[in-house]
């Protein structure tokens, strides 16, 4: 009760400060933006068993994260949010290990993030769980607007989204309920981005491509005819462009994601058939005596789910691989070296040898690539057949086993 007193005062007094201390320029970093959070923070926080004083903490942390921004500079708001809030806590006389809690979950949210407890990972979670989110567009939108206005300059669009690919790449969440709650919409905002950026690089292409004729001389022309055999080389050897990188990282994405839902669901087979037979062979095997014209419906289900079971393990058994390279598949460009499998076993300096010849030869890396997402599709329809297959035993196997138990209750009952 007292918790839920303190949690209440600190609401008051934060939502207080955002009107006596009013800020334009704070189109994200609003009141908004905190109601957000501590949503999220409570959301996350039901998923664990928290503490009374844990889960107090979690609350306070949500409501003063991002109250330093009204209190002095941007690059500072952690700190003097952190501050905020031991005064605050101390005007309530909450306990010093409450204040240390609080004070140490808001300064974990300073990019990069440095949670070192769970209550630390709940709050910094909560505070960028739009990225998961599909309120990601639009909060983006807001936090672009929001550092144009304070550095009163623009921000091209190819910038900020190449910088909002390269940040969406390598953040991670830190607590289990939200990796998995927003790992789908995630990955979809992330590949909302790279659909952007190929679209903007596909016009600046074409902006490219449109210049008036006109406007070339005959002395450009003589120019290039001129141009050093070096120069003429360095274009025939050009790198492909952007838009062949995005092609290859999304396609590789894809082909990952769709592995990974091929693993899920050949565990789902694997755990549903295991508690069947589990069940079989503790109950029903015990009451066959008495009813013994169940026998074949059982052992047909009983068949069934081992069957289910051998084909979702293959789908997810992995392939050993030799693990090894020689020199003669790197000139020959044989090797490739994206894929674990062919270095494993390997020394460093000779992997370092066969990645600088392969970073060297553009036809090389590119070839390694697109082998590499050939041989990701080719595992991925030898997974998906298994458990194909897998499902197909179940589905049918159910089936006659329902009927094998109907029809041996109805025509064959056994008599007392």
């Amino acid at each position: 009760m007292q918790n839920s007193s303190l949690i209440d005062a600190a609401r008051d007094f934060v939502m207080a400060q955002y009107q006596q201390h009013p800020h334009p320029e704070l189109v994200y970093h609003n009141l908004e933006h905190t109601l957000q959070v501590v949503k999220a923070a409570a959301q996350i926080a039901a998923h664990y068993r928290l503490q009374d004083e844990e889960l107090l903490a979690v609350y306070v942390a949500a409501w003063f994260h991002d109250a330093g921004y009204l209190l002095g500079e941007a690059g500072k708001h952690e700190e003097n949010g952190a501050t905020e809030a031991v005064n605050f806590l101390q005007s309530q006389q909450a306990p010093e290990q409450i204040q240390a809690m609080v004070k140490g979950a808001i300064l974990a949210t300073k990019m990069p993030q440095s949670p070192h407890n769970l209550v630390e990972q709940i709050v910094c979670d909560a505070d960028l769980f739009h990225l998961g989110s599909k309120d990601y567009a639009d909060r983006n939108k807001l936090l672009r607007k929001e550092v144009e206005l304070r550095t009163q300059q623009e921000i091209p669009g190819s910038t900020w989204l190449a910088s909002n690919i390269k940040f969406l790449t390598a953040h991670h969440y830190w607590t289990d309920y939200a990796q998995t709650y927003t790992k789908q919409q995630k990955e979809e905002n992330l590949q909302k981005l790279y659909k952007k950026m190929e679209k903007k690089t596909a016009e600046a292409a074409e902006k490219a491509a449109a210049t008036p004729v006109a406007a070339v001389t005959d002395n450009a022309a003589t120019a290039d005819a001129k141009l050093p055999e070096k120069n003429k080389k360095k274009d025939k050897d050009k790198k492909p462009d952007r838009g062949v990188e995005t092609m290859f990282r999304i396609t590789s994405t894809n082909h990952i994601r769709l592995s990974s839902m091929a693993d899920s669901k050949a565990h789902i087979m694997i755990s549903v058939n295991s508690i069947i037979i589990s069940f079989m062979l503790t109950v029903l095997v015990r009451r066959l005596e008495d009813y013994p014209n169940m026998v074949l419906p059982a052992v047909i289900f009983l068949v069934t789910s081992v069957t289910t079971i051998i084909f979702a393990v293959l789908a997810t058994r992995p392939n050993v691989t030799s693990g090894t390279f020689t020199a003669e598949d790197i000139n020959n460009k044989n090797a490739n070296l994206l894929f674990f499998g062919n270095f494993y076993k390997m020394k460093l300096d000779e992997y370092e040898w066969g990645m600088r010849k392969m970073m060297d030869d553009a036809d090389f890396l590119y070839g390694s690539m697109t082998k590499d997402v050939y041989h990701l599709g080719v595992v991925l329809a030898h997974k998906y057949k298994l458990l194909r297959i897998s499902y197909n035993v179940f589905m049918f196997g159910l089936i006659a086993s329902v009927m094998g138990f109907m029809i041996a209750a109805i025509f064959f009952p056994v008599k007392a």
